[in-house]
């Protein structure tokens, strides 16, 4: 490595597998495999704090990319998690249709490069905890419905296993939902904003929490921003003469879906948001389109709320 590689900037792009992390540098075109283990990555990220690194880019993968992100940002180095269907799509819009590991990493490197995707502090770690918290929360339920659905269907002799594996189930939702409410609780800027979120009728813990762990920029956006963060602006699909429908895409999937359930029962508990449902579906939208309206209206109104520190009044939708 010499003094001209030192200073150039750099792009790094890693491909992400459980057992190994290929590497890639742009534009250098060096490469490297390197188990994916903390000593490995350890190493790697000393070797990497000599370069001048613009932003090291990796794909969200289930989790095996976390080691590698904590390291990075433990060391001052800019690394961000990217969905990895815009760098399928950037591979595709540069004609890159083979796979392997080092020709991903690769593309991964000159998607940092051209793209320049935005630089975002990594969660801290209470944040983190939070959204596994969470997301475990979420798979227990499923698990739970599940077994309550087969105890509709099989016979009556696999019914004491299938209550059995429902107490289990539903003692682990509670112990769970004890921890996120004990690590909220560390936090006095988050215990405020809770307070704030759940003065809104609608609003439960689990919304709220979600907020906390998946939308930290609530607050700090203007009305568009937030919107369009979450998913729920309507996008334009408009060409000369042709008007398309209105759709939603793209956004923070996980809220949107926690968004959604928890509106079908604010249309029934809050006044506001029950009438202004009810007005658009007079207008002839049908339900779905009416209940994602609500829900840019709430979290516009939420974003409101957390930014001039106020709780719920109904003036306020």
């Amino acid at each position: 490595m010499n003094h001209t590689e030192i200073q150039t900037p750099v792009n790094v792009g890693v491909d992400v597998g459980k057992a190994n992390l290929d590497i890639a540098l742009h534009p250098s075109g060096q490469f490297h495999t390197i188990p994916n283990t903390e000593a490995h990555i350890r190493h790697f990220v000393k070797i990497l704090k000599d370069y001048n690194v613009e932003r090291i880019v990796v794909e969200a993968s289930g989790r095996y990319e976390h080691a590698l992100v904590q390291a990075c940002d433990q060391a001052g180095l800019p690394i961000i998690v990217v969905n990895p269907i815009s760098v399928r799509r950037y591979a595709q819009a540069i004609g890159v249709l083979a796979k392997t590991d080092r020709i991903d990493a690769q593309v991964i490197a000159r998607y940092a490069a051209t793209l320049k995707p935005e630089i975002k502090p990594i969660p801290d770690k209470t944040s983190q905890k939070i959204k596994d918290l969470l997301i475990r929360r979420s798979q227990l339920l499923e698990m739970s419905t599940m077994e309550k659905n087969r105890l509709q269907i099989l016979p009556k002799y696999l019914h004491r296993s299938i209550k059995s594996l429902l107490r289990v189930l539903q003692s682990q939702i509670e112990t769970v939902t004890r921890q996120i409410d004990q690590e909220v609780a560390k936090v006095d800027q988050w215990r405020t904003k809770m307070e704030i979120m759940t003065s809104v009728p609608g609003v439960g813990k689990v919304l709220a929490y979600t907020f906390l762990s998946e939308l930290p920029e609530l607050g700090s956006l203007n009305r568009k921003e937030i919107a369009a963060l979450v998913g729920v602006a309507p996008i334009n699909r408009d060409s000369g003469k042709l008007n398309g429908k209105r759709r939603i895409r793209g956004g923070r999937h996980r809220v949107r879906t926690v968004m959604f359930m928890a509106m079908l029962s604010s249309i029934q508990c809050n006044p506001v948001f029950k009438r202004f449902y009810e007005r658009l579906k007079a207008q002839g939208k049908i339900p779905k389109v009416a209940l994602i309206a609500c829900m840019r209206k709430m979290i516009v109104v939420l974003n409101t709320m957390v930014k001039n520190q106020e709780p719920w009044r109904e003036n306020m939708a």
